[in-house]
C-alpha cells in the first residue's frame, strides 16, 4: 500500500504498455494510475490507454505538479492509486 519503486522512464516517449507493466503487478490491484509527464501534459498512445483500461486500471495523465496533487487527493479518499511521475 505504501511503496516507492523506481520507474525506469526518462520522458513521456518512454511510456508504453511494457513500462506500465510495473503498475499492473501491484497488489492490491490499483484502480487509478496518475501519470505526471513533466512540465506539461503529454498524450499517450491510445492503444496503451486502451490496454490499461482493459486491465481494469483507469489512467489520468497530467503535468507532474497536478499529478502529485491528484495523487494526494485520491489517497485522502482512500482510493487504491499509484503515481508514475517524471520530474519537470
Amino acid at each position: 500500500p505504501r511503496s516507492i519503486l523506481q520507474w525506469n522512464v526518462g520522458s513521456h516517449r518512454d511510456i508504453s504498455l511494457e513500462s506500465l507493466s510495473l503498475f499492473r503487478l501491484l497488489e492490491p490491484q490499483i484502480e487509478i494510475l496518475v501519470l505526471g509527464t513533466g512540465d506539461r501534459v503529454e498524450r499517450l498512445h491510445p492503444t496503451t490507454m486502451k490496454q490499461m483500461r482493459a486491465c481494469g486500471i483507469a489512467v489520468e495523465v497530467q503535468d507532474t505538479a497536478n499529478a502529485c496533487a491528484t495523487f494526494n487527493f485520491l489517497m485522502n479518499e482512500r482510493r487504491v492509486v499509484a503515481a508514475g511521475l517524471i520530474p519537470p
